[in-house]
């Protein structure tokens, strides 16, 4: 039992389920409206100065080029070390400096603060991509921990948020690693549990969330209500033992059966210096600057772009702009959460509501949009930035109830732009590595998550933030009043937010626009078999491995033949795997 113990915590399914918790555990970014007005009414910030700090929590979540840069020199438990102590030290001085424990910072230290906390996400996201759309669900986990830990103390979320991330990532500082591994046929099937599970758990989250809304929770029920959710949460552990047990038992067969074999090899025939001098003397014929050369000579739609051509191709403007212009109102509504909240008298107990419907939502939108994009695409061939467009134009509908302030509009209004949300995100990846290929994909992927921050600052520092501000001192001169230096400003009503998600609504029809351009640009490309290229370099790598199989080992025995074939897998080209993870994308995205 001891050595299948060992073998179950070295596993590679045990790694899965060691960042499905760290993941779970890193939704801080959504949770900005829980803590938001003490910070604003501690500090005495206007609503732009506040913005202007979330701009910079938005900022560093994105920007991953330092995380990226440090693991490609450090191995993964100092990623997730060096993650671990900016989420504790940047959130930890937030606690520190709304609680009265540090002198008032000036502006530009909490901007600093919260941008080292968010940075800090993108660490464990580095090494644990596959599970990234459970960041979504996280901040809706959190949420009940929050409350069965701390009750309504929102300076306490600040302090949970800094000490809890941080554990969950030290806790399993040694799981996390790389691994040799060969690609196993249940693979798809057992992420599918996984998904099945986290499904589980947003319906469990939704169904607690109504109850608590109805009925005003003590600490208690919500100690059970977060137990319940870390119980279905921990379902995927029964899922890694059933599957490791299997693993283990056949390795100890095949160590049996191994022993009672002879196995004759000989060595694989060597590369012919031919064929290796001609390879050198191509790789030299490149030219220095080729990459900048050929940096508008596109490829054809569906092949691997480089770096710049993708950077400078019209497809990637059009979607860059779709993505500032649909994202940013919803980063805007997310940030703002808890003064729109405020100003329309709902108590915060609501307001938690709202974080955490945008949470769950945000998840599920991932996962339908993942799922639903892919079946309207192989079934009938819609181009799947037509899906985009759709996303973007529905988000429009909840910046209007925000907008108009329709009583009880704002738990409508959550649900829609946190599913928006969740859906653009999914479907702006996956169309990149559809149309620029897979080659280059890890870098397009973070120039696209730079729309992000940029809509944020165009929308929720220049629009929302200001006139905000602009309403609140007509509301403070109308009484007569003289604003205080070193108060906060704060505005009530309806009229606070509705100029600013009027403004974003006609942005974000416009994005929807733009989206439709880039259908128009692509329809050709989606009604054509997409997956055909990614086939038919699977079927040569096969067909590689089977003739290296044949003339560089040879066995005694069937079984033997078939551990060589095995053996020899790792060693091919990662050609084979492309056609694979182009087709998953939709599932390993909203994982």
């Amino acid at each position: 039992m001891t050595s299948f113990a060992l073998h179950l915590v070295t596993s590679r399914w045990f790694m899965v389920f060691a960042t499905l918790l760290i993941m779970s555990a890193n939704g801080s970014g959504y949770m900005f409206g829980l803590y938001s007005n003490d910070i604003k009414s501690v500090l005495g910030y206007d609503q732009s100065t506040l913005n202007l700090i979330s701009f910079f929590k938005d900022l560093g979540g994105n920007l991953a080029i330092l995380s990226g840069l440090i693991t490609e020199v450090s191995p993964p438990w100092m990623v997730l070390s060096i993650g671990a102590a900016m989420n504790f030290f940047g959130y930890f001085m937030i606690w520190m400096s709304i609680t009265g424990h540090v002198v008032k910072p000036q502006v530009w230290q909490m901007c600093l603060y919260i941008w080292v906390g968010a940075n800090s996400l993108s660490f464990p996201n580095t090494v644990a991509l596959v599970t990234c759309g459970l960041i979504g669900l996280s901040g809706a986990i959190l949420t009940q921990l929050y409350h069965a830990i701390y009750g309504d103390d929102s300076k306490s979320l600040v302090l949970l948020i800094a000490w809890l991330p941080a554990s969950v990532s030290l806790l399993f500082l040694r799981t996390i690693r790389i691994m040799e591994g060969v690609r196993q046929p249940n693979e798809l099937r057992v992420f599918f549990k996984f998904l099945y599970i986290s499904l589980g758990v947003a319906g469990t989250l939704m169904a607690v969330i109504i109850m608590q809304n109805k009925l005003r929770f003590n600490r208690i029920e919500y100690g059970l209500s977060a137990f319940l959710v870390l119980t279905l949460l921990f379902l995927s552990l029964l899922v890694v033992v059933k599957e490791e047990l299997k693993s283990w038992k056949l390795k100890k067969q095949a160590m049996k059966d191994h022993t009672q074999l002879g196995v004759i090899t000989e060595n694989p025939p060597s590369p012919e210096p031919e064929l290796v001098s001609n390879e050198n003397q191509a790789a030299a014929e490149v030219k220095p600057y080729s990459c900048c050369l050929n940096m508008f000579k596109a490829p054809n739609t569906g092949e691997d772009y480089t770096i710049l051509q993708a950077a400078f191709s019209i497809n990637m403007i059009i979607l860059f702009i779709a993505t500032t212009c649909g994202v940013g109102g919803a980063l805007t509504t997310i940030d703002n959460l808890g003064q729109i909240g405020s100003s329309l008298g709902y108590p915060k107990h609501s307001i938690a509501t709202f974080v955490s419907l945008m949470s769950i939502w945000n998840y599920l939108g991932r996962v339908l949009a993942g799922f639903g994009s892919e079946i309207f695409l192989t079934k009938y061939k819609l181009p799947r930035p037509w899906i985009l467009t759709v996303v973007i134009l529905l988000s429009s509908i909840g910046h209007l109830l925000v907008a108009f302030a329709i009583p009880n509009s704002l738990y409508f209004a959550s649900i829609i732009i946190g599913f928006c949300l969740g859906a653009q995100l999914s479907l702006s990846v996956t169309i990149i590595s559809e149309l620029f290929g897979l080659k280059y994909y890890a870098t397009l992927y973070n120039v696209i998550a730079l729309s992000s921050p940029l809509g944020s600052y165009i929308f929720n520092v220049r629009v929302a933030g200001r006139l905000y501000d602009k309403e609140a001192m007509k509301q403070i001169e109308a009484l007569g009043l003289v604003r205080e230096a070193g108060k906060e400003l704060t505005c009530n009503g309806g009229r606070c937010y509705r100029t600013a998600f009027l403004v974003i609504t006609a942005v974000t029809l416009f994005g929807s626009l733009v989206s439709f351009l880039l259908v128009l640009r692509t329809r050709g490309f989606y009604k054509t078999d997409i997956y055909k290229r990614f086939r038919e370099e699977e079927a040569m790598a096969e067909t590689e491995i089977t003739s290296n199989g044949a003339t560089g080992n040879r066995t005694t025995t069937k079984m033997e033949n078939d551990n060589a074939s095995v053996s020899a897998a790792p060693e091919t080209t990662t050609n084979q795997k492309r056609f694979t993870d182009q087709v998953g994308n939709s599932t390993m995205l909203i994982l």
